[in-house]
């Protein structure tokens, strides 16, 4: 990688300070010229980590940037550009003045337990709001988090994780997963299906972090710090920490749960067993990098010292009411927004006319018919499966009460309609529906298309594992490899992937 200081990004971003670097790229402090102000710009080399597979990242990696853009959180460091140049990808963020969350420790130990109460509940409101979208962070531990001089915790690197593993974990070359092992969850690291239930391992991993001083599964190498994660159970806090509550410890041990089903439901649950634990509000210590500050006193001033408050703006006037929109043109208008990656305002427009276009049309002609199956695809490019899920089981019914629940369409929704299910978190749902679609494809009810079927078959081995039910995923997988030999041969990526997900399964049971 050849970044340097003085280098300007994009016509935009001068590197000023390399703060941080690691296998896929680097951190740097910049000066964003045109607007005066400094930022952080994180260089990322694809072909570092996929190979052949680079070009794909990068449309990958745009798309994730900008749904990931969509999070609106204060928890979470704010993403103002994205892109590549060269071989180079780049992110463009806010420049958060703090300290990372493992210098933050390394500087405070041991850790109060109530910070670490703190630091966790802050990171459970963002959580909160990253899998509501949903999004998945995939790879959070001490260095992707910053308190910053007020006690306030941010997020980084939502969606980059997500990018470089793509929807379940690939392995390298070398055979090992792309993450972090120490703070990697099982199902994670077996390369199953992942979801909301991985971050909240992660945050088990990072609580038990900073009450004990340590990870609670470490090795010296990363096949051994993942086989501890899948077979050991993690120390107790409260054998090398005996004043944490008993209430913490129980909560830490339910997030290090090895089967994701164990686990607490949500990010919110988690939260309101945190909230008891938290300090009541008074007076802060003072201290900069205080992480129950923001609890002790909620949307105090920091420093603590009066300000004059600025003038109030005059209320903005309300828009004009729009007319009715004009179908014909705005069909026009979403294909050439989509022609240039501008999806969230193609989703606008394709919700705003629909109604128009049913009273129009017909809520049943071909038109409308268009038009919401448009939707629904551009809902899930966008990232927004929860919008998305309902409208494909409208498509999926309708198209069967028509044309039978065999007819190609009907079980093409009804896989969109899985592949929502899985992104939103729901495993046992997502392997069910597959489970329901694969006798079709099997049966060769859909002619011509056994590659679709190979693809439920992979999609329900990584869901098992994600559940927990290692036999069922080896024997799934064991079978489906047999059979995608056969058609292409050992050399097709298909029968590669699933190749390489078996010998890291036997390799951990080894």
């Amino acid at each position: 990688m050849n970044a340097t200081a003085g280098r300007v990004v994009a016509d935009r971003y001068e590197l000023s300070h390399l703060v941080g670097q690691g296998g896929m790229g680097q951190v740097w402090t910049a000066y964003d010229r045109r607007l005066d102000r400094r930022v952080a710009v994180k260089l990322l080399r694809p072909d570092k980590v996929a190979g052949h597979e680079a070009d794909e990242l990068r449309h990958r990696f745009v798309r994730e940037c900008r749904v990931t853009a969509q999070v609106d959180h204060p928890g979470l460091v704010t993403v103002h550009d994205a892109g590549s140049e060269g071989e180079e990808l780049f992110l463009v963020m806010q420049y958060v003045d703090g300290a990372d969350l493992a210098d933050h420790l390394a500087g405070h130990t041991p850790y109060p337990w109530q910070w670490a109460v703190a630091v966790a509940a802050q990171l459970c409101a963002v959580l909160s709001a990253v899998h509501a979208v949903p999004i998945v962070h995939r790879d959070l531990k001490p260095r992707n988090v910053m308190v910053r001089q007020d006690g306030t915790v941010t997020v980084l690197d939502l969606g980059v994780a997500s990018v470089m593993d793509a929807d379940t974990t690939r392995l390298t070359h070398t055979g090992t997963p792309i993450g972090s092992p120490a703070y990697m969850s099982p199902e994670q690291a077996m390369g199953g299906a992942v979801g909301p239930y991985t971050d909240l391992y992660a945050l088990g991993v990072v609580l038990h972090e900073l009450l004990s001083g340590d990870v609670p599964f470490a090795g010296s190498t990363a096949l051994g710090t993942l086989h501890r994660h899948l077979y050991e159970p993690p120390l107790p806090v409260r054998r090398v920490r005996p004043e944490v509550p008993e209430a913490l410890e129980a909560l830490v041990l339910r997030l290090l749960a090895k089967d994701p089903q164990h686990r607490p439901d949500s990010a919110q649950e988690v939260y309101e067993h945190l909230a008891l634990l938290l300090p009541a509000r008074g007076t802060p210590t003072g201290r900069a990098q205080d992480p129950t500050r923001p609890f002790v006193r909620p949307h105090a001033p920091w420093p603590d010292r009066a300000r004059t408050p600025a003038p109030r703006p005059a209320p903005a006037q309300p828009p004009a009411q729009a007319g009715r929109p004009d179908v014909a043109r705005a069909v026009d208008e979403v294909k050439r927004l989509l022609g240039e990656g501008r999806i969230t305002q193609a989703v606008d427009i394709l919700g705003a006319i629909l109604p128009t276009a049913a009273e129009q049309h017909g809520e049943r002609s071909p038109v409308v018919r268009t038009l919401r199956r448009q939707y629904a695809a551009t809902l899930m490019d966008d990232g927004q499966y929860r919008r998305a899920l309902p409208e494909l089981r409208r498509l999926a019914d309708e198209r069967a009460a028509e044309a039978g629940p065999a007819d190609p369409q009907c079980l093409r929704h009804r896989y969109d309609a899985a592949q929502c299910l899985e992104q939103l978190g729901e495993p046992a749902a997502a392997l069910a529906e597959y489970r329901a679609l694969l006798p079709y494809y099997e049966n060769q009810y859909v002619a011509g298309d056994p590659d679709l079927a190979h693809d439920v078959r992979r999609r329900v081995g990584h869901l098992l594992l994600a559940l927990g039910d290692r036999p069922a995923a080896h024997d799934t997988l064991a079978r489906l490899l047999h059979d995608v030999e056969r058609r292409h041969g050992p050399g097709h990526p298909l029968a590669s992937d699933v190749r390489r997900t078996l010998h890291w399964l036997g390799r951990m049971h080894g």
